[in-house]
């Protein structure tokens, strides 16, 4: 049995990957004002971080429709695909599974397809697809590889550290770090996203200085205790090769996976974002 991973923009996996992996990405919009932009066909993150600079308000994002996941279906299927799973960005965040949904029960009739809820977002959703990918990969049936997506979600972690709060309390995805605020904005905050927060952005702790904060990121990385898999996701923050450096005694350099944060994500957490994702054995 041939199998299919799909997923969204919002999963920040280098392209590259992407490709060597088989995972199909169905991208999200970014709107600036009355301006629509594709996610990853045009705009890339550093045009996308370029145009924030330059806008006067946050942009705006838009889940994808139901065709074009049906699009994706289609396109797997006429690849040889007797089977697709689909991970998505985490309900709580996105309509994204929704659309998703729509598009499955469509073809449903013709092909099989698993929608998985990652429960995260980002390089977390990224890793989530990563699993299900790994499975396909080796060979295993539609059942096998929607479980390693299943399995991961479960036991995937994203803390990452931001410069500012202001992003996510103007695009309304602040979710349990709502205690963050109240003349706060100047703190490095961290936040977390997991299977124990719901699939939401929660707290995580805060800090006076960028410094500390990524101190602080790596203390609670080493608290997750040993990994399968971990990976470094950052919207052009400046430091993050020495986060890497810091992390080689947990997961060797050439191992970790790096994404840049791109535009549906980079929208709510802004510039500067750095952050670890860690999926543990679920064995």
């Amino acid at each position: 049995m041939t199998v299919r991973v799909v997923s969204d923009s919002g999963c920040d996996l280098p392209p590259a990957l992407c490709d060597e992996m088989g995972i199909e990405v169905v991208p999200l919009t970014i709107r600036f004002g009355d301006e629509s932009l594709v996610d990853r066909k045009d705009l890339t993150p550093k045009e996308f971080w370029a145009k924030c600079k330059a806008a006067p308000a946050l942009p705006e994002t838009a889940a994808p429709s139901p065709g074009a996941f049906e699009e994706a279906y289609r396109r797997a299927q006429a690849g040889g695909a007797d089977g697709v799973v689909v991970v998505t960005l985490s309900a709580k965040m996105s309509a994204t599974i929704q659309a998703a949904q729509l598009a499955a029960d469509g073809v449903g009739a013709d092909l099989p397809v698993r929608i998985v809820d990652s429960g995260n977002a980002s390089l977390g959703e990224g890793m989530v697809a990563l699993a299900a990918a790994k499975a396909a990969a080796a060979g295993h049936d539609l059942d096998a590889v929607e479980a390693a997506a299943r399995t991961a979600a479960a036991n995937v972690t994203l803390v990452a550290v931001i410069d500012t709060l202001d992003n996510l309390r103007r695009g309304g995805r602040i979710g349990g770090a709502q205690a963050l605020m109240g003349g706060l904005l100047s703190i490095k905050p961290l936040i977390t996203v997991s299977p124990t927060t719901g699939g939401e952005v929660a707290e995580a702790g805060k800090q006076r200085t960028r410094a500390k904060a990524v101190n602080a990121l790596l203390d609670k990385v080493r608290a997750i205790g040993p990994v399968d898999t971990l990976g470094v996701m950052h919207a052009e923050a400046p430091d993050v090769e020495d986060l890497l450096a810091r992390l080689d005694d947990i997961v060797p350099r050439e191992d970790i996976t790096v994404a840049d944060v791109g535009a549906v994500i980079g929208t709510h957490v802004g510039p500067g974002c750095i952050g670890v994702v860690t999926v543990k054995s679920g064995r």
